[in-house]
């Protein structure tokens, strides 16, 4: 371990959290986490087994009862104490990221403001759990409808966000009054390791939220999908792993929430703002180093203006220093892991042999650490390999469009639907366009989507049901209706 994390590491739990309490594996199995910049071991971590799956589900069944009782404001003043504490100890846990994840400290401050605001939004959110009173037209009765506390849920989580797209799943599940044993991604387990003694702090009580890394995820989390004490999962990560939990799901009859893959479309018309477009065009791209979902993977631009956005988005990515995300002014880190950075390499070759041209960046650098740099390549053919699968890395692929329903068109062409971004000074070409693109999410003349307070989520195979605004909430509960005379 580097004794320049020794402090930040110190105090950071490696074990399971289950029933509010840490305990080892039931066989004592751990795995090593790797700081991505250095290639170094940072910790060892409990590694869940079947068992241990059983031993948080039973938490989680026997804090059920109890937590769903709670009036929704209760539970509210808990979530809102547990934001408060999360931004008290922001930067130590923007360190964490860094650390575990490899994104710039910039990247990790953002994340977990972003993160803890989901607790700010359900705390209030939770307490809007409206019904409906109505009358029968031909029988008269009253139809009363209400919304219950679906159950205990298991969450499962991705590397690339570890706080946020943790809290975007506990926030609603706790609002709504349900329990959750939740399974983080084995890259990065302590950031939601750490959460754990905020969320004791804030008032949860034991068994509400259990937590079980685990090196062996297949086997744990199918065993919990098929408990019958299990309502809900809510997965964050591929498509191609979001298929088998849905099939696994399908054996119990689960809800089922998937936030699955992306290939977005970035769409730069003629009468764009070139200079606006260029800068959501990097946070589009760049946010999380292009280790994102929502991360701007086919670039469109009108043949008109291509020149002139090729030349300045070129010249902001060359700008982006590299280095460790904690050091000082660095803006891109090293990419999650060695596969990761390998299938970046293999994405762009490909291109390259196919005829794409390297503006900048191209070349993976010497030394120890997952990095990759900020690339930018033109005239991508339409045969590339990235144009039909997620980059997840900093690389640009541009090519030229010269109609609106010829871009519409190649938008659309792909299996996944999360999110579309498109640039125009024409408001009613905006809306017109994002209407006929196939996506779930559109950024017109905006390179950031996300936010607590909208629903996020996909069309086609980038998923089911909706995380975040009043949609997150209503995922964890089920409609009840009772029909009544008097």
């Amino acid at each position: 371990m580097s004794s320049r994390y020794d402090n930040l590491l110190a105090n950071v739990p490696t074990d399971l959290w289950i029933g509010g309490k840490w305990r080892k594996s039931s066989d004592n199995a751990r795995f090593d986490v790797i700081d991505p910049a250095t290639e170094s071991k940072v910790a060892s971590v409990a590694s869940a087994s079947i068992d241990d799956a059983k031993a948080a589900l039973d938490a989680a069944s026997d804090a059920f009862e109890g937590w769903a009782a709670k009036k929704p404001r209760e539970r509210g003043e808990i979530l809102r104490k547990a934001y408060e504490l999360i931004m008290r100890d922001a930067e130590r846990l923007a360190k964490l990221i860094t650390i575990e994840n490899g994104k710039a400290l910039s990247d990790s401050r953002g994340e977990v403001a972003y993160a803890a605001e989901f607790f700010r939004w359900f705390a209030e959110e939770g307490v809007r759990n409206l019904g409906d009173l109505g009358r029968a037209p031909s029988s008269g009765a009253r139809i009363f409808v209400h919304h219950k506390p679906a159950g205990v849920a298991v969450l499962v989580t991705p590397w690339n966000f570890p706080a946020a797209m943790a809290t975007r799943k506990i926030g609603p599940a706790l609002a709504a009054g349900c329990t959750v044993v939740l399974k983080p991604a084995s890259e990065t387990p302590l950031t939601m390791l750490a959460l754990m003694p905020i969320l004791e702090e804030a008032g949860v009580p034991a068994g509400v939220v259990n937590v079980i890394p685990s090196r062996r995820s297949g086997p744990v989390v199918d065993h919990m999908l098929h408990d019958p004490r299990v309502r809900i999962v809510s997965f964050t990560g591929s498509t191609e792993v979001g298929r088998k939990l849905l099939h696994s799901a399908a054996d119990n009859v689960l809800k089922t929430a998937m936030e699955l893959g992306g290939n977005a479309p970035f769409i730069v018309f003629e009468d764009a703002d070139i200079d606006a477009a260029i800068e959501g065009a990097m946070v589009a791209k760049m946010r999380n180093m292009g280790e994102a979902c929502t991360a701007a993977n086919r670039f469109y631009v009108h043949e008109k203006v291509q020149a002139d956005f090729t030349k300045k988005l070129t010249a902001k990515m060359a700008a982006l220093k590299m280095g460790n995300g904690l050091d000082e002014g660095v803006s891109l880190g090293p990419l999650v892991n060695a596969d990761g950075r390998d299938k970046v390499v293999e994405l762009v070759d490909d291109a390259v042999k196919k005829g794409a041209k390297i503006l900048t960046g191209g070349k993976r650098p010497d030394g120890t650490g997952f990095f990759y740099p900020a690339t930018v390549l033109a005239d991508v053919p339409d045969d590339a390999k990235m144009l039909n699968e997620e980059i997840f890395g900093p690389v640009a692929s541009l090519q030229t469009f010269t109609s609106e329903d010829e871009v519409i068109s190649r938008a659309n062409d792909t299996i996944y639907g999360l999110v579309a971004y498109l640039y125009t000074k024409d408001i009613g070409r905006g809306l017109r366009v994002s209407e006929k693109l196939d996506f779930g999410m559109i950024g017109l003349n905006r390179g950031l989507v996300s936010d607590p307070a909208a629903p996020f989520g996909g069309m086609k195979q980038s998923g089911v049901g909706r995380e975040g605004a009043h949609e997150g909430l209503m995922e964890f509960l089920e409609t009840q209706y009772i029909s009544v005379s008097w």
